[in-house]
């Protein structure tokens, strides 16, 4: 029998294992069915609660057309950036819990929702799985992800070579992203 240095606080050397710093992310929320401001806002809030989560800025919220084929009521929708300790797939269970827990149920593909939230960046990495990609593919053509997103992060690497603002200057349909005041 060999008996190990290790202990459940250490790493293969036996050392203390080393803290990773958190990852700066973006985050998409939209919500077009009940009670959207107080969704988003519920959204927020679980996500704030989670362990290896922290909220660091949390832009304005928007009236947004729908985007896709399927006929439905205008959208609420914001960015916010967090920090986090968890990975890029721990963080998107994280949303789909979230998501879940506030009524989202995935029948039509881009059709109303209670709750949409999106991983749009995870610092700098690429992540290209079957269920999930970032930075997120199409959002340097959405001016609803675009615009809060640019209020908040404008300098957020799109990984692409651009950053927010500067994907947003050249953004189709930003007339119809409306800052909501309340």
């Amino acid at each position: 029998m060999t008996s190990s240095n290790r202990t459940p606080d250490s790493d293969e050397t036996g050392s203390a294992p080393r803290r990773r710093a958190p990852t700066r992310c973006a985050l998409g929320l939209g919500s077009n069915v009940g009670d959207t401001k107080a969704i988003l806002d519920k959204a927020i809030g679980r996500l704030e609660q989670t362990d290896g989560i922290t909220l660091v800025l949390r832009s304005s919220d928007y009236r947004t057309p729908p985007w896709g084929p399927v006929p439905q009521d205008d959208y609420r929708n914001c960015c916010v950036v967090i920090d986090t300790l968890l990975s890029p797939i721990e963080l998107l269970r994280r949303c789909l819990e979230v998501e879940a827990g506030l009524g989202r149920v995935r029948d039509v593909r881009w059709g109303p929702r209670t709750i949409d939230i999106d991983v749009l960046i995870y610092g700098l990495e690429t992540v290209v799985e079957s269920d999930l990609e970032i930075p997120h593919p199409r959002m340097g053509d959405r001016a609803f992800v675009l615009i809060p997103l640019a209020e908040i992060w404008p300098d957020a690497p799109l990984g692409d070579g651009r950053t927010a603002a500067d994907a947003l200057e050249t953004c189709p349909d930003r007339d119809g992203v409306v800052k909501l005041v309340e």
